[in-house]
C-alpha cells in the first residue's frame, strides 16, 4: 500500500463510497427495525468480523499497549460513539431519512474542532470558523424543506425531532472521539476498532431483559432481516472505518477528512435515486453549505 500512489486519497474516497452505500442499507433496514435492535445487530455482526480478523491475521486479543486505562477510555468511547450516538443516528435516519441525516452528520466538524479547541489545545482559524457557520446555516435550511422522507409526508415534528437527534448524535460521538486521540497512536487499529465496539454493545445487550423492549430486537431472529443488515454491517461498521484509517494513515488528515466529505454527496444522490427521497431546491442549497462547509471546517 505505501508504494500505491495516492493509496491514502484512494481509501479516504472509498470511506465516503462504501458508507454512504451502508446508510442507505441501513435506511432500508430501519423500515422493519427498531434503531435498538439495529444498532444491536450491526454490532455484533462487526464484532465477529473483528474477532475473525484478530485470528485470520494472527494478532492478540490482549496486545501489550491494552492497559487497563487505555481499555476503559476505549470502552467509554464505545458507549459514547456506538451505543448512544449510533442509536441517535439510526433514530434520525428512520425519522427524517438518508438525504437530510447526512446534512445534519455534518456539525460532527464543529463538535470536534470545539472540543479539541477546549480539551487538546488545538487552535481554530478564521477559514474553520467559516466552515462551522456554513454548517449551521445548512441544518436552518433544512428546517425550511417541503420535505418527504421517502416513506411520505415528513411532519414539522418529526422534522424538529430528527435534527435535535441527529446533533445530538454526533455531539455524543465527537466526544467519544476526542477521548480517545491521545492514546490511539500507542495501539493497534483492530484492537482499538474491537474494544470500542463492545463497549457500544454490551449497554445494548441488557435491553432485551425488559419486556416493553423485546419486540425492538425480535425481528433479529429472523433470516430475512440479515440479508439485508448484515452487508449494510459489513460496509459501514467494519469495511468503511478500515477504509478510513487507511486514510487517515497514508495521506494529510485535512486532505482525508475532506474527501470523507464526499459522503454527504453520495448519500443525497443515492437516497434520491434508490429511496426516492425528494431533491428539492432548499436540500440542494443545504447540501452544497453543509458540505463546503464541512472542508472548510477541516481545513
Amino acid at each position: 500500500m505505501d508504494n500505491f500512489i495516492h493509496s491514502g486519497e484512494w481509501l479516504a474516497l472509498a470511506s465516503a463510497v462504501v458508507w454512504a452505500v451502508a446508510v442507505i442499507l441501513f435506511r432500508i433496514s430501519g423500515f422493519r427495525l427498531h434503531p435498538f435492535g439495529l444498532n444491536l445487530g450491526k454490532n455484533l455482526f462487526a464484532l465477529a468480523l473483528i474477532v475473525l480478523t484478530t485470528i485470520l491475521t494472527g494478532a492478540s486479543f490482549w496486545p501489550a499497549a491494552g492497559e487497563l486505562k487505555t481499555t476503559l477510555l476505549l470502552l467509554l468511547s464505545g458507549f459514547l460513539g456506538i451505543a448512544i450516538s449510533d442509536t441517535l443516528f439510526l433514530w434520525t435516519l428512520k425519522l427524517i431519512g438518508a438525504s437530510l441525516t447526512a446534512i445534519v452528520d455534518c456539525v460532527y466538524a464543529p463538535f470536534v474542532i470545539g472540543m479539541s479547541y477546549f480539551f487538546l489545545g488545538e487552535r481554530l482559524t478564521w477559514v474553520q470558523l467559516l466552515g462551522v457557520v456554513m454548517i449551521v446555516s445548512a441544518v436552518i435550511t433544512i428546517s425550511r424543506s417541503d420535505s418527504d422522507n421517502g416513506r411520505g409526508p415528513l411532519t414539522r415534528k418529526n422534522l424538529a425531532l430528527g435534527i435535535i437527534l441527529g446533533v445530538s448524535a454526533m455531539a455524543f460521538v465527537a466526544v467519544g472521539i476526542v477521548i480517545i486521540k491521545p492514546v490511539l497512536k500507542d495501539i493497534p487499529v483492530v484492537w482499538a476498532t474491537g474494544v470500542r465496539l463492545l463497549g457500544g454493545t454490551i449497554p445494548l445487550l441488557f435491553l432485551p431483559l425488559f419486556p416493553k423492549r423485546r419486540p425492538d430486537f425480535r425481528p433479529l431472529l429472523e433470516l430475512s432481516t440479515w440479508k439485508v443488515l448484515a452487508p449494510a454491517s459489513f460496509l459501514g461498521t467494519y469495511l468503511s472505518l478500515m477504509f478510513w484509517i487507511g486514510g487517515m494513515k497514508y495521506t494529510l488528515a485535512s486532505v482525508a477528512s475532506a474527501l470523507n466529505q464526499l459522503s454527504t454527496i453520495f448519500i443525497f444522490i443515492l437516497a434520491t435515486v434508490f429511496l426516492k427521497e425528494k431533491a428539492t431546491p432548499w436540500r440542494i442549497l443545504a447540501v452544497a453549505l453543509a458540505f463546503v462547509g464541512a472542508f472548510l471546517a477541516t481545513y
